[in-house]
């Protein structure tokens, strides 16, 4: 059974989808605004999410961000807003799909059903622990094994949740640098060496022999859990 989250402040339309969704054996959670929905899904990664723009703490865009730095679950936006600006910076956050409201129910199940079949199967999990830290990619939040908070830059926070999304796999630098900074910086490698010596120091028992945080010389980087 799919695990479908749905955020959206419509109370009535929160319970339609809910009934609707249910009734063709869809495990449904629901959240009213974009705290309630990055907490629900950090506690119980969805199979795919439905996310509307207006929500009352924040923009839907942000929790399209949010989910994205952890899960590549499909996200099918549901919004009110029809401007192709909007549209563009939904699916540029990593949305999958955008549909306008007013909607047809058929035509979203259609294109929920399209979603499921191409997303990759495997159950994810936004929190990473390992013997020396604990990385929570939904809460955006690095602690100690004692449970003490440990403060990030946005630029370290980035390149450790880009990493951390990919678990003993290697990171080339130039995928790292594109993603981090933007397509111009892909020759920037100097920027990664200093802000990894950062992030070492914050997280390493001993930086200088770092278990965690695993540079592949000329290549790229590695981190391993």
């Amino acid at each position: 059974m799919s695990r479908i989250l749905v955020v959206d402040d419509d109370d009535q339309l929160r319970r339609a989808l809910r009934i609707n969704l249910s009734a063709r054996k869809y495990d449904v959670q629901t959240a009213a605004d974009g705290t309630e929905a990055l907490a629900t899904a950090g506690h119980t990664p969805p199979d795919l999410a439905i996310v509307d723009l207006g929500l009352p703490d924040m923009d839907g865009v942000d929790v399209v961000r949010g989910l994205r730095g952890w899960t590549a679950v499909p996200i099918i936006v549901l919004s009110a807003r029809d401007a192709q600006a909007s549209k563009v910076e939904a699916l540029d956050a990593g949305a999958d799909d955008y549909v306008t409201k007013p909607f047809g129910m058929d035509e979203l199940l259609a294109r929920i059903r399209a979603a499921l079949r191409r997303a990759t199967p495997q159950p994810e999990s936004a929190t990473i622990t390992t013997g020396d830290f604990t990385v929570d990619l939904a809460a955006k939040r690095l602690t100690t094994a004692t449970g003490q908070d440990v403060r990030l830059t946005p630029i370290e926070w980035h390149m450790l949740e880009v990493l951390a999304r990919h678990p003993d796999k290697l990171v080339a630098q130039k995928q790292l640098l594109r993603e981090v900074w933007g397509p111009a910086y892909e020759n920037e490698t100097g920027y990664l060496r200093v802000h990894l010596a950062n992030l070492r120091r914050k997280l390493e028992p001993d930086p200088s022999r770092p278990r965690y945080l695993i540079t592949e010389p000329g290549i790229g980087y590695r981190f391993t859990p």
